[in-house]
């Protein structure tokens, strides 16, 4: 992987930050998008984007087209509004398919006419254990499940250009933004830990070894998978 250029969006946090600390030790070429830039010792080259801006994504998306040979592409960047059926704000549910869906399909189509021409290329898009249904989830199940359906899409459609699209599904990692609402001993917490076989927190630093190894040469012939990094909670517990 050594010298390959890869975009990160969301880069600067939680599981974005572990993917672009992990392939810059690798030896990439890291090209970071968020929208917090300011006081970052970044490992690449880092540009602030208002991703939930349309527009304004497009503008960027446009530069960095021009600027780096990207080779792979990891839709990191994503939103969730915790609410129950009956409670759902329309708002929040556009504000949570916008970002976790509308930008993985922006970031990824300003990039894949070059991948093709060059008949290559790797796409991971960051879902979710919620994918598969999870309490006051509405939004951000209904925002996972669709970025997996475009993944295997995706995978259908550029495998002829030797493109693979796979996407990984994190369950609860211990982010700044999980322990804001899970604080350590508390009740949030030991529901979630409840949730998972392994009864630990997934560290973000795990996902990213994941991504790593599906931009690997090693994962060549792995296209339209969902790779669960969730210490067995997407599993069913009969």
């Amino acid at each position: 992987m050594k010298d390959q250029c890869v975009l990160v969006t969301g880069a600067t946090r939680g599981i974005g930050w572990a993917i672009s600390r992990r392939l810059a030790d690798l030896g990439c070429h890291v090209v970071g998008v968020a929208r917090n830039t300011q006081d970052i010792d970044f490992p690449g080259y880092l540009y602030s984007c208002d991703l939930s801006n349309a527009g304004d994504t497009e503008e960027v998306m446009r530069m960095l087209r021009e600027k780096y040979p990207v080779d792979a592409i990891v839709n990191n960047v994503g939103a969730v509004t915790p609410q129950a059926l009956g409670e759902v704000d329309l708002a929040s549910l556009y504000d949570v398919l916008d970002l976790n869906v509308r930008v993985a399909v922006q970031v990824t189509q300003a990039f894949v006419p070059a991948m093709k021409a060059r008949k290559e290329g790797r796409i991971i898009n960051i879902s979710s254990r919620a994918a598969s249904g999870a309490r006051a989830r509405t939004s951000y199940s209904a925002a996972k499940g669709a970025l997996e359906a475009c993944t295997k899409t995706w995978a259908l459609e550029l495998a002829p250009y030797g493109i693979t699209v796979n996407a990984v599904a994190p369950g609860p990692v211990e982010t700044e933004l999980f322990r804001l609402n899970h604080p350590p001993g508390s009740e949030a917490e030991q529901r979630a830990l409840a949730s998972i076989p392994l009864r630990r927190l997934g560290q973000p630093a795990e996902v990213a070894a994941a991504v790593t190894f599906l931009l690997s040469a090693e994962a060549a012939f792995i296209t339209g998978q969902i790779l669960g990094v969730d210490g067995g909670g997407s599993l069913v517990d009969c």
